[in-house]
C-alpha cells in the first residue's frame, strides 16, 4: 500500500493561511437559503487563520528558550503579525485558492480586514 501524502503549506513573506468557515444557511428571519445563495451577497468571507509566516526555525544549537512545553523544537516565531488560530474577515476574491483544498486560501496579510473575537452573549451583560 502507497504512504499517503501530507501536504504542510508554510506563507512566505507577510502572509497566512486560512480555512474559509462555513456559516448558517439561514437568513435573518430564520428561512433555509439554498447552497450558495448568501455567499452571493456577502462582501466579505469569514475564516479561521490555520498556518502563518514563520521566522526561520533554528535546529543547531537549540537553549531551552526554542523548546515549547512539551520539549520540542519550535517552527519559528509569528512574523506574519495575525495570531495562529484566530477568526478573520477577508475579501471575498482575497488570496489565492489552495488547488487541493477548496475551503484554504493563501492571504497577504494587507488583505485581512478584521479579527473577529466570539464571545458568549452571556459574558456581554
Amino acid at each position: 500500500m502507497p504512504a499517503q501524502i501530507v501536504r504542510h503549506i508554510k506563507p512566505l513573506g507577510p502572509r497566512v493561511l486560512v480555512r474559509i468557515e462555513k456559516l448558517e444557511d439561514r437568513s435573518a428571519a430564520g428561512l433555509f437559503l439554498p447552497a450558495g445563495a448568501k455567499e452571493e451577497h456577502d462582501d466579505a468571507l469569514y475564516a479561521e487563520v490555520v498556518e502563518v509566516a514563520r521566522a526561520e526555525a533554528r535546529f543547531v544549537g537549540i537553549d531551552e528558550n526554542d523548546l515549547d512545553e512539551k520539549g520540542r523544537a519550535t517552527l519559528g516565531e509569528n512574523v506574519s503579525g495575525v495570531p495562529l488560530g484566530s477568526f478573520v474577515l477577508i475579501p471575498k476574491k482575497a488570496g489565492v485558492r489552495v488547488p487541493w483544498d477548496e475551503n484554504l486560501r493563501l492571504i497577504d496579510v494587507r488583505e485581512v480586514l478584521a479579527t473577529v473575537d466570539e464571545i458568549d452573549s452571556e459574558e456581554i451583560q
